[in-house]
């Protein structure tokens, strides 16, 4: 049976301050907000350094993802990937083009 490694946290402050604007920014109550600007910048929404570099995840956020180390970067994208998918079903539907692999 596979098991993901898991790793500790090397910058613990800067990967909760990044990992806090994903949870708000995929919160129920935003999510509509969040992928709507993620549309409106015409980009899909597991390209996460993109999304990060338009500024999507707050202004400063890319260079606090730079000041990661690799290993904490790499965390940090897995924590994104796993929220974006865990919003509804139903924002998912209408915001098919974001989420499809074309």
């Amino acid at each position: 049976m596979f098991e993901q490694a898991t790793f500790p946290v090397q910058n613990v402050q800067g990967f909760q301050q990044l990992s806090s604007r994903v949870e708000a920014a995929c919160a129920s109550n935003r999510a509509d907000l969040f992928l709507a600007s993620v549309a409106a910048k015409k980009l899909r929404i597991r390209q996460f350094e993109l999304v990060l570099n338009a500024g999507l995840l707050g202004k400063d956020a890319h260079e606090l993802y730079s000041s990661l180390p690799v290993s904490d970067q790499a965390l940090i994208r897995e924590k994104y990937l796993a929220r974006i998918e865990q919003i509804p079903v139903e924002l998912r539907q209408r915001f098919l083009k974001l989420y499809a692999y074309y």
